[in-house]
């Protein structure tokens, strides 16, 4: 594989110590372009970059990834302020591509479509300029004005979240395979002529009929049709969904011509950030050996620090607590880049001496993350809502655990043997005891997996009162552990997980919940014709429109604001 991409993104978060952080991406409104601090907040990234490039370029890495061309090119229909700061990002970034280019690392930078200014848009209403014509001209004077910059990493299928307030921001502009197919036609010429290259991303959240570009044959068929460039590149996650376990591989892996690269996340936002071991070697490994039957794989790009909206912040490459991302980093780099096992990655890593032991302890984590973390029988179901994958993960989403009815009546409905799962979960949870052991024998981090039970023991406490006929005694002792859990854990000290409990009866009739989940939920990829093209989609997406404009606040907060919020997901 010829390139092995990594985000550098880490040293702009030194500091930042909010209680949830959006992760998706540099947070350009919080960085300092005034006054006596500016030198010393700047110096700070330099230095840690230094460090960052140095160990990513030692490991094997031969490119990074930086955000964004928007916040680094000039326009003169931007306001007088906006061009004010994006001059300073221009000076303090072509320092910093300075520094890893000295470490032979190629540099790519991010850009969403549709990114803007207020003074953009309205000279974009003013002079009925097509959009996509000033994006070309945005490109090309970036690519002029950073020849050291090797090409940039598009993404439309998801822009900035709701708590970004920044005066440069990005918003969803295309809706279908042709405007896809349109964009990427007018782009090209740009990077063939400059001889760059343009890293195309699939990923979207489900928004309009683009949004099952990442799993759906016909609509990547569309997108691609006539496009042969050698400036191109398809990125894709591994999955049909966000960075979870027990996804299949993505098919578009093998119906794809174009020369494309793989997605993994070692820093994984959906389990604990870097917290705790979520060990991926394994999980890497089985889709290796299935790439092995693709075409034209290229390379891998693997997100050591970006993705999710959450309080975890260990930096990868820059904190000596960051190991378990520098792991997973290091393990995805030997079995992509090097066709490594599993088991001969983690000796390199951990010794031969300590080998034995590490896969072992590294074995049990996996259990207990893959058994207990998950609900197993739950995670192997292919499931969709309108556009998207259903994630296989749904009672904890980032760093909050969802105790409720809500949670408990969804989970039911889809796991026919509850008991078995209840004992699953309590099976891996016994794992603890090993596992500390051996990380006292491997000077490993104690305390994360201390951290990790203690986390574990109110995941194993939800799953017993989701699948318990009788949760009253539960209740009890989920608030009592809840009390213990952030006693123990202070967030003055770290970052704990969020939990979330409400035990406030809900009355359904089940009847009409089963037949409600039969009518919106199916258990295959294509969409069942009148069903969902007519009601899914079209008419699922008035009625909630129509909802939401008379109670905007019934949904949850969490569901309202974080990221894109769940409106995205009915466009």
């Amino acid at each position: 594989m010829q390139l092995a991409l990594i985000d550098a993104i880490g040293p702009f978060f030194r500091g930042v110590k909010k209680s949830r952080i959006n992760w998706s991406k540099i947070h350009f409104q919080e960085l300092v372009i005034h006054g006596n601090r500016r030198e010393l907040f700047w110096k700070k990234i330099r230095e840690d970059m230094h460090t960052f490039a140095g160990r990513v370029s030692a490991l094997g890495y031969t490119a990074v990834t930086l955000d964004d061309v928007a916040h680094l090119t000039d326009h003169i229909w931007h306001e007088a302020g906006v061009r004010e700061k994006i001059e300073v990002f221009r000076q303090e970034f072509r320092q910093l591509f300075a520094i890893i280019r000295s470490y032979d690392l190629k540099i790519f930078v991010t850009a969403d479509y549709f990114t803007s200014s207020e003074g953009v848009d309205a000279k974009l209403e003013q002079t009925d300029t097509p959009p996509e014509i000033w994006f070309r001209k945005l490109v090309e004077s970036f690519l002029l004005d950073f020849p050291e910059v090797s090409g940039i990493v598009l993404r439309i299928g998801e822009s900035d979240g709701h708590d970004v307030t920044d005066c440069v921001r990005s918003r969803l502009m295309l809706r279908t395979a042709s405007d896809v197919n349109r964009l990427l036609k007018i782009l090209l010429p740009v990077f063939e002529r400059e001889s760059r290259t343009l890293i195309f991303r699939t990923w979207t959240v489900g928004a309009y009929l683009i949004g099952d570009l990442i799993w759906h044959r016909a609509r990547i068929a569309k997108a691609l049709k006539g496009i042969q460039s050698t400036a191109l590149i398809i990125s894709m996650k591994y999955g049909e969904s966000d960075f979870f376990r027990y996804l299949p591989l993505n098919g578009h892996f093998f119906r794809i011509q174009n020369p494309k690269i793989i997605e993994f996340q070692a820093r994984r936002e959906y389990e604990g950030a870097g917290e705790f071991p979520s060990f991926m070697g394994w999980e890497c490994e089985r889709y290796a050996k299935e790439l092995h039957n693709a075409t034209n794989v290229v390379g891998f790009s693997v997100w050591c620090q970006t993705g999710g909206w959450h309080g975890f912040h260990r930096l990868a490459f820059l904190d000596k607590e960051a190991i378990w991302i520098e792991l997973n980093t290091f393990v995805i780099h030997r079995i992509l880049a090097k066709n490594r096992s599993t088991e001969e990655a983690i000796q390199e890593f951990f010794g031969e001496k300590n080998h034995a032991l590490a896969v072992e302890f590294l074995q049990l984590c996996d259990t207990v993350i893959r058994k207990l973390f998950y609900v197993e029988s739950f995670a192997t179901q292919k499931l969709f809502f309108r556009r998207v994958r259903i994630p296989p993960l749904l009672h904890i989403f980032w760093d909050c655990i969802f105790i409720n009815e809500h949670a408990r009546r969804i989970m039911t409905h889809f796991v026919k043997d509850p008991k078995a799962e209840v004992e699953a979960g309590e099976a891996a949870f016994e794992h603890f005891e090993r596992m500390i052991k051996l990380a006292k024998k491997l000077d490993l981090p104690v305390n994360d997996i201390l951290f990790m039970r203690d986390t574990f023991h109110i995941i194993l406490l939800a799953r017993r009162y989701y699948f318990s006929p009788d949760q009253t005694w539960l209740q009890d002792a989920i608030l009592d552990a809840k009390k213990n859990y952030k006693k123990t854990w202070p967030r003055s000290e770290r970052q704990r997980f969020r939990v979330r409990t409400s035990f406030e009866s809900v009355h359904y009739n089940q009847r009409l919940i089963r037949w409600l989940f039969q009518l919106v939920i199916r258990r295959q990829r294509g969409y069942r014709t009148a069903l969902d093209r007519i009601f899914t989609i079209q008419v699922l997406s008035w009625m909630y429109r129509f909802f939401r404009a008379r109670r905007e606040n019934a949904l949850p907060k969490f569901a309202r604001k974080t990221a894109m919020g769940v409106d995205a997901l009915f466009r």
